[in-house]
């Protein structure tokens, strides 16, 4: 369904919220780079909302069902990854911040005071904004295979650099598909192989709904617009932290995680074996342990 947050429209799906279960805990999931709520595992979901949780999922600004920004251009983003490399902060769009404020924007569309705010990668980098902008709406926060932003942190293996900095072979469906394929083969969990056709009907799903590189590119300069400045920032998060991150993750590196975990007070480290920058099936399954048990601890209520 589509509402109107912090001024723009969003797409958003909301389940575990009829009836009765409309009294529910809110688990807010907040999806990454590019990406769309659909995205988000089954699996997952359903086991939140087994485990008592209303899940609320959106379209980040700029992808998916929700407003677009072409009208602000497509930004170069080789020459904004230098001006990142160099110590400087490229000129986005947007921002983390404003990201962060619809999400807050989402919660406020559906009445909802406070909820369990749970962001992978570039959501985990929001869901860090969510907490710093809007504290008391949060009752607790996790950051998965996410980053602090600082300046100084590994950066992704050269050959994933060189996937999600290039383009598909042509504009045709089978170039697209079968780039995004070559993506998320180098960056998946070697531990934990997906199929070939199951990722190819996975991806088709997506572009079938959705396909908008120009904003992905919007929000990659937005995250190098947020380096080296929300890392200065996270020691003030006051909500119970859980970061977990995977081990073999070649696109944000361990380090990422664990830099994250020790800028904010309290927050619990728990790293995933094998994990890459995905969340196949086996991932989903150790994912869901320490992120229930963090949802349902007393800190977080």
């Amino acid at each position: 369904m589509k509402i109107r947050a912090n001024g723009i429209d969003i797409e958003v799906e909301d389940t575990g919220a009829d009836g009765s279960q409309a009294t529910r805990p809110v688990v807010l999931l907040i999806m990454g780079l590019g990406m769309q709520l659909v995205a988000w595992p089954p699996a997952l979901i359903d086991a939140l909302v087994a485990a008592g949780f209303r899940v609320i999922r959106h379209d980040n600004r700029d992808i998916g069902l929700s407003q677009s920004f072409d009208s602000q251009g497509v930004p170069n983003i080789v020459w904004a990854s230098l001006q990142v490399k160099l110590g400087f902060t490229p000129r986005a769009p947007y921002s983390l911040h404003d990201m962060a404020l619809d999400a807050v924007g989402v919660l406020d569309a559906l009445n909802v005071r406070q909820a369990h705010v749970v962001g992978v990668s570039m959501g985990g980098m929001i869901a860090q904004r969510v907490a710093l902008a809007a504290p008391s709406r949060v009752l607790s926060l996790t950051s998965i295979m996410s980053s602090s932003g600082a300046r100084g942190l590994p950066s992704p293996r050269g050959e994933v650099l060189r996937a999600l900095l290039s383009r598909p072979a042509g504009k045709d469906a089978k170039a697209v598909m079968d780039h995004y394929v070559k993506l998320f083969g180098v960056i998946g969990s070697p531990a934990f192989p997906v199929d070939e056709a199951v990722l190819r009907e996975r991806i088709g799903l997506g572009l079938q709904r959705s396909y908008r590189p120009a904003g992905t590119v919007r929000q990659m300069v937005a995250i190098g617009a947020d380096t080296g400045h929300r890392a200065k920032e996270l020691g003030r998060i006051q909500s119970p932290t859980l970061v977990l991150h995977g081990t073999a993750d070649p696109l944000v590196p361990y380090a990422c995680g664990e830099d994250t975990a020790r800028r904010i007070p309290g927050a619990r480290m728990v790293g995933i074996d094998g994990m890459g920058h995905d969340m196949p099936p086996g991932v989903v399954d150790l994912l869901l342990k320490p992120l229930v048990a963090h949802l349902l601890s007393p800190q977080a209520a």
